[in-house]
């Protein structure tokens, strides 16, 4: 056993019990925000449901603003890693096969945990400090599609901008299902979701980049 701030109890070191009082912090706001319950959250409320004595939110956190957005990262970063997990555990399938697992993934993070669908994709409201921390989000999900779609189709048409457009038409459209399924009002089992948004993102794709072909071969001297 180690001494001073390294020093293991049950098992677990400084580092892991600090993380693991982190976590159940960002999940005690989660539920807080998820549920519109945020305005009326302190400190000691958060506190009492993730079981811990107040001064540990100091360690992690320097106010609720922050904490918040560590909410809104956490839950982006969960969707994010698990988009492009799928998409490398494809990426020699056909483009269909690499759609599906994208778009399953995805549903999978947000479907299986309502909370994160709420938060991340604008169910609930925010404040305009965490508006920006979400719309940054959206962004960096948005950026990994615009990178797929790079590796997909003809890097010339990085020149148009259908390239950007599009998959931000693309991640704005898909937040929106997968938000109006996880809150009932889409009445489609899980595969047909999957299925639906997978062939959405295909034919999008391929009439975005044959847009963006003609627009290229239609300028002076092409």
């Amino acid at each position: 056993m180690t001494t001073g701030s390294t020093r293991n109890y049950g098992g677990a070191s400084a580092s892991a019990r600090v993380e693991k009082r982190r976590s159940g912090l960002i999940d005690a706001a989660l539920t807080e925000m998820a549920e519109n319950r945020w305005r009326s959250a302190t400190v000691a409320s958060l506190c009492v449901q993730a079981r811990l004595n107040k001064r540990y939110f100091y360690e992690s956190f320097d106010d609720l603003d922050r904490l918040a957005d560590a909410v809104i990262d956490s839950v982006a970063a969960d969707v994010g890693g698990a988009a492009v997990a799928a998409y490398l555990a494809t990426l020699d399938s056909p483009l269909e096969v690499q759609a599906k697992n994208t778009v399953g993934a995805l549903v999978d993070v947000l479907g299986t945990d309502r909370r994160k669908a709420l938060v991340l994709l604008g169910g609930v409201p925010t404040s305009a400090g965490q508006e920006d921390t979400r719309r940054a989000a959206i962004g960096g999900l948005t950026a990994i599609l615009v990178d797929h779609a790079r590796r997909i189709h003809d890097v010339e048409l990085e020149q148009d901008s259908l390239a950007f457009t599009a998959p931000a038409f693309v991640i704005g459209g898909t937040a929106q299902t997968i938000l109006s399924w996880v809150n009932g009002d889409l009445s489609v089992e899980r595969n047909q979701l999957i299925d639906d948004i997978a062939a959405i993102w295909l034919s999008l794709g391929e009439s975005a980049s044959d847009m963006a072909r003609s627009r290229l071969d239609a300028r002076p001297g092409a």
